[in-house]
């Protein structure tokens, strides 16, 4: 019988490569018919798994439309990885459904919980970083990965405290379970953005630490400033506005470190039309040609 880092390395030799270096966009209904006839074609569309975990109906219809025409990746909010209450076996199977059903090229989740004692919670929660954690995060990961027949891709959290019970630093934790379960990150460079300015850190410190090598995906949303109880500044991670400036710019530093990586651009509350949004794609492909005759990672990394 196969050991479980043995069969963890087998997933990890299985990566798809279908979704372009390009910028996509989290998938809209209400955007369908103008992606589908716009001159400019999206290198590829997100969608959140939660919302297609019906059996039928006009959401499946359009996204099979889409899916005939763009790469698709799907990312998950409520499957709970980092919950000390085990996984829900109803919400994996019906996650399994839907990624059997659109057969992404990605397939990708939150480092958090969300769930606790049959109740949840409409909010990524962040989890302390101690062996405990991490033993009780791998063996989720690994589940799903074994569930799914694929490796999945986790996603760095925003966060706004920090825990005592933490042994040891963020990035050390995403690197042990990436060394341990085989599964890819999903880099999002706006939640560093936001958990360095609340913790008052340096987002370049983070970066050099994170390990970049086994990133797949990059995500790049708007933030909402606000203060704290002391007037210290205070980060949210609202997705309701355009990408900051200072944000592009720590974009350009991870792509100047890891070459181009498929990167969407997230939108999801007060969603603008879709022009505004694909000009945040756009600028995102500016950025991404520029480093177009970098080595591919993935070829780079491997050796």
């Amino acid at each position: 019988m196969k050991t479980l880092e043995a069969h963890n390395r087998t997933l990890a030799a299985t990566w798809s490569t279908g979704l372009p270096a390009r910028a996509g966009a989290g998938f809209k209904t209400q955007h369908a018919d103008q992606i589908l006839t716009d001159d400019y074609r999206i290198g590829f569309l997100e969608v959140h798994a939660e919302n297609y975990m019906g059996a039928g109906g006009h959401p499946h219809r359009i996204l099979t439309r889409m899916r005939a025409d763009f790469p698709l990746s799907i990312h998950g909010v409520g499957l709970s990885i980092g919950s000390p209450s085990g996984l829900d076996s109803e919400h994996l199977n019906r996650l399994k459904t839907v990624v059997d059903r659109y057969q992404p090229e990605q397939v990708s989740e939150h480092l958090a919980w969300s769930t606790h004692d049959n109740h949840f919670f409409n909010d990524l929660l962040p989890v302390p970083y101690n062996e405990a954690t991490l033993s009780r995060v791998c063996d989720h990961i690994s589940k799903v990965q074994e569930t799914l027949g694929r490796t999945i891709l986790l996603e760095n959290p925003s966060t706004y405290i920090a825990f005592e019970a933490a042994t040891m630093s963020e990035t050390d934790f995403i690197r042990a379970i990436v060394q341990r379960t085989g599964c890819g990150l999903l880099l999002d460079v706006s939640n560093i953005h936001v958990s360095a300015t609340n913790h008052a850190y340096s987002r370049l410190d983070y970066l050099a630490s994170f390990p970049l090598e086994h990133v797949r995906e990059i995500h790049l949303a708007g933030h909402a400033t606000d203060e704290d109880d002391l007037g210290a500044p205070l980060l949210i991670d609202s997705h309701d506005r355009a990408v900051d400036d200072i944000v592009w710019a720590l974009y350009t530093e991870v792509l100047a470190r890891t070459g181009p990586l498929p990167t969407l651009i997230e939108w999801d509350n007060d969603v603008p039309d879709w022009p505004i949004l694909k000009a945040e794609a756009q600028r995102a492909e500016k950025i991404l040609d520029r480093f177009a005759t970098f080595a591919n990672p993935r070829l780079r990394h491997a050796g």
